[in-house]
């Protein structure tokens, strides 16, 4: 009976430890799984709006609250219940849940907080980018030939505005995404629209007029995809359209730049063989110049500022051939001059003779 006594003890104390084990109210588990998920949202929706980018101090010190609450939080109730032992898990006590649910109650807060203060400059942020996107396709001239294109992007923005006042942050932040993709698209359009338009100005066409006339072809079919709202497919036309574009700007650049050398070469000829270069040495000093640093543009393949040195240089050889011409004319002008003097003073010295000598024979 002695024995029995122990072994009887055994199983109350153990039967009291299991329930003491599993006495954790449901409720307080519920508000702690609750207050778990709300901290949790509150967190999420402050990374989704770049909090720890804007506030990184302040991040970091909540972060490490949040993972302090973790040790708290042990709310496996599969374990509870086939728990038959004080174990280190079930410790957890009542006490122990209910500071975890005031602490993630206050991590929520802080995500909050957090929040509030980043969304204003995530918004402003978005806005920026919005408008440096629109500035650039309108400085582009494309909005003047597209402007239907130009009202959907802007209502896209309008509507993004409108949420984020409503402060249905997530929707905002979507239209926003949503009508910065579409000036991102515009801007493709617009760099294909001001390639054309200098192959037009420059008069390129010619240089490369198989790749223009295909550009020509993908660009209108891109149009037609983006507006049956196709926009991949829009978007990979407009860019195979802007690569053969930029082709033919390089040939154009490139022959131009050639054409622009055989002129200035033939002027710069031009002038040294009218002497411009002993005449008017500053002048074809200064196209001599010019027309070096051309020379090292099309070395250096840099068929822009080639060409540009090339014109110039080609003026200034002309100027100096000018000057000379107009040198020249004046230097015979004051010879022709000298000489009517030179004879107006032979008459003069005859005709004084003859008073001298007693009047006229």
């Amino acid at each position: 009976m002695k024995k029995i006594i122990p072994f009887i003890v055994l199983l109350i104390m153990t039967a009291l430890i299991s329930v003491s084990c599993k006495s954790t109210p449901q409720t307080t588990t519920e508000e702690l799984n609750e207050s778990i998920y709300r901290a949790q949202t509150a967190r999420q929706r402050a990374i989704d709006f770049e909090s720890p980018a804007y506030f990184p101090s302040d991040w970091e010190e909540i972060e490490a609250k949040y993972e302090a609450a973790g040790t708290l939080s042990v709310t496996d109730e599969e374990h509870r219940k086939n728990c038959v032992s004080f174990c280190s898990i079930c410790r957890k006590n009542e006490g122990e849940t209910k500071q975890a649910i005031e602490e993630y109650n206050a991590l929520t807060e802080a995500y909050d907080e957090i929040f509030k203060k980043a969304v204003p400059l995530y918004a402003q942020a978005r806005e920026d980018e919005i408008l440096s996107s629109r500035e650039a396709v309108v400085n582009s001239g494309f909005a003047d030939y597209f402007p239907d294109y130009l009202k959907n992007a802007d209502d896209l923005a309008l509507a993004a505005k409108a949420q984020y006042e409503a402060e249905e942050y997530y929707e905002a932040r979507d239209s926003a995404a949503k009508a910065l993709d579409e000036f991102e698209t515009l801007i493709i359009g617009s760099k294909v629209h001001i390639a054309r338009q200098e192959i037009m100005d420059r008069g390129f066409t010619d240089y490369d007029a198989e790749n223009f006339q295909r550009a020509d072809d993908v660009t209108k079919a891109a149009i037609n995809d983006y507006e049956a709202g196709n926009r991949d497919a829009a978007v990979a036309k407009a860019e195979e359209a802007l690569l053969r574009y930029n082709l033919v700007l390089a040939t154009g650049w490139t022959s131009y730049s050639a054409d622009r050398q055989v002129s200035a070469g033939s002027e710069r000829e031009l002038a040294i063989a009218d002497r411009a270069n002993i005449a008017s040495r500053e002048i074809f000093r200064e196209a001599e110049a010019l027309y070096q640093q051309a020379q090292e543009n099309m070395e250096a393949e840099n068929f822009h500022d080639a060409a540009a040195h090339f014109t110039d240089s080609e003026a200034m050889f002309a100027i100096a051939r000018q000057d000379t011409k107009e040198r020249r004319q004046r230097a015979e002008a004051a010879i022709r001059h000298a000489e009517e003097k030179i004879e107006e003073s032979s008459e003069a010295a005859l005709e004084a003779e003859r008073i001298i000598e007693g009047g006229t024979r």
